[in-house]
């Protein structure tokens, strides 16, 4: 069974290619998220198992930082929209913390990138037009202008005028590229007209404009000799930017389109991510919660056009379950549910690998680590002896002591707390959260679930639990003894110890706290 990057990978490899060119390219239009950055992830995955097999392989990206700015991103002000229609690299940081409003955007991602082992040459729309890396394409486009507008207009309801250049230069009056139209040129000068009234002349050289994007994106196949890009589903739709732009190839520059990876969006709570309204999550964002191969997990899980949801709210402690599994199982630490899942399991795994580890990381369950945190606070060794009573530690970790931890397992022990309370502190809802109270609270309860606690209490003052599941097994017969309902039994613990309703599962969690207090507590003592 091949991963469907292997797959593509062994195709590639068909085409015969002395070397291969994955491109990907995200628009600066405003924060690069998890939606937009799959570009980035997948062509560094494809790039990476080229090389694996042998190939020279080469993954880059392009900033197009060129393009004209059409909404205002959040958490820009508002009186941003005096720069709409300007391209993006002539307009300001909005902060002042950068030398400009693409470096404000392009720096996160860059922050990154080490982080997920991603290498890629950068470069930028706007220095290519500037360092004349476009001009022989943009002269070609010119003197073939009719053939391109023949072919837009197959795709077209309303053909293009006939007097159209597929080149749109920067208006020398108002600074705006989405508003002009050339219709005419001479070598290197083409004349254009602009939605503001002005009319006027730009010199191609000058980088003071750009390709039509469709002719754009084909010029740069060529140019860089691109074999394979990802890219959104919107430009793999019939009579897309895809299509258009494989055609403008092939019969404008004479260059074989690359091999097509389309892939679906991503949605953040089952909302399209958006730029302008605030609705994106990013790859640094993802680190504050999780390791770098858990964003790797959840792009390469499944095939690049199937539909992904990403919710960091109590879904993602689902999300992470499943990824420690599938990372334990890689490791041949815990067995997987068959046959057939162990072996996609090990190869999405591998996938999404990032260090050639030859052992598992140490990172214990994240969903028991928001309970045992929020009993222990910020202390690692209560964490660890936590974990170690309630049997939340592999084999390898179970007769360990925490003095025995070695620098790197301390490294991702406490890389995996700090994860677990950024959650906690962003994204935890309220009923995930709780308090140890220091005094027993000032709140009523019936004379059975009175009598539980005392009983409970008795219990745990006389018995060492090897395991929560024990000791929830004999809380059952005693509160059935009371003749109390489990949600009035389990109301009691929690009334007592949080001072509220509800809270972490309660065998477990009464295992975690020190047993002398728990005694007292539940006999209302301290």
């Amino acid at each position: 069974m091949k991963h469907w990057i292997e797959r593509i990978a062994d195709e590639l490899k068909e085409w015969n290619e002395e070397k291969h060119v994955i491109a990907s390219g995200t628009s600066i239009s405003g924060s690069i998220h998890i939606g937009n950055s799959c570009d980035v992830f997948i062509a560094n995955a494809i790039g990476k198992q080229l090389k694996e097999s042998g190939e020279k392989a080469e993954t880059i990206w392009i900033a197009d930082d060129h393009d004209p700015l059409r909404k205002v991103p959040y958490p820009l002000p508002e009186n941003y929209d005096k720069y709409l229609g300007m391209p993006y690299s002539n307009i300001p940081c909005p902060d002042g913390c950068c030398g400009s409003f693409v470096e404000h955007f392009e720096k996160p991602l860059f922050d990154v990138l080490d982080d997920f082992k991603i290498e890629l040459t950068p470069y930028s729309g706007f220095e290519m037009y500037k360092n004349g890396s476009y001009d022989e394409s943009i002269r070609i486009a010119l003197k073939n202008a009719a053939k391109i507008r023949d072919i837009f207009n197959k795709y077209r309801q309303h053909p293009l005028a006939n007097d159209w250049l597929p080149y749109n230069p920067i208006c020398e009056k108002c600074g705006r590229v989405n508003t002009t139209n050339s219709y005419d040129h001479n070598e290197d000068i083409v004349s254009y007209k602009c939605e503001c009234g002005f009319d006027g002349e730009m010199d191609i050289t000058s980088g003071n404009g750009k390709l039509t994007w469709r002719v754009e994106w084909a010029a740069r196949w060529k140019i860089f000799g691109v074999t394979c890009e990802p890219f959104g589903k919107d430009h793999a739709a019939s009579g897309g930017s895809y299509d258009v732009s494989k055609v403008i190839s092939q019969e404008i520059f004479d260059y074989k389109a690359p091999y097509p990876v389309p892939y679906e969006w991503i949605t953040l709570n089952g909302e399209a991510m958006s730029k302008s309204q605030g609705v994106f999550f990013t790859p640094k964002q993802w680190l504050e919660i999780g390791p770098a191969e858990s964003l790797n997990y959840f792009i390469f899980r499944s095939k690049p056009m199937k539909h992904k949801d990403f919710s960091p709210n109590m879904a993602f402690l689902d999300f992470m379950d499943q990824f420690d599994k599938v990372e334990k199982v890689y490791f041949e630490v815990e067995e997987a549910p068959s046959d057939k899942e162990g072996g996609k399991f090990k190869k999405i795994y591998e996938i999404a690998k990032i260090n050639k580890e030859d052992s598992l990381p140490f990172r214990p369950p994240y969903r028991f680590l928001t309970v045992a945190y929020q009993i222990a606070g910020n202390n690692p060794k209560k964490i660890f002896e936590i974990l170690k009573k309630n049997s939340q530690l592999t084999k390898d970790f179970e007769n360990k002591e925490f003095k025995d931890l070695k620098e790197k397992e301390l490294g991702e022990f406490n890389q995996r707390i700090e994860n677990v309370v950024n959650w906690l502190n962003s994204y935890g809802p309220k009923f995930v959260k709780f308090q140890v109270m220091k005094k027993v609270p000032r709140l009523e309860l019936t004379k059975e679930q009175k009598s539980f606690l005392c009983d409970l209490a008795t219990l745990i003052e006389g018995k060492d639990f090897s395991s929560a599941e024990a000791l929830h097994d004999e809380m059952y017969e005693i509160l059935n003894s009371h003749g109390l309902k489990p949600q009035k039994a389990f109301q009691a613990i929690y009334k007592m110890i949080l001072g509220q309703k509800q809270g972490p599962k309660a065998a477990s969690f009464l295992l975690s706290l020190d047993k002398d207090f728990v005694v007292k507590r539940l006999r209302l003592e301290l």
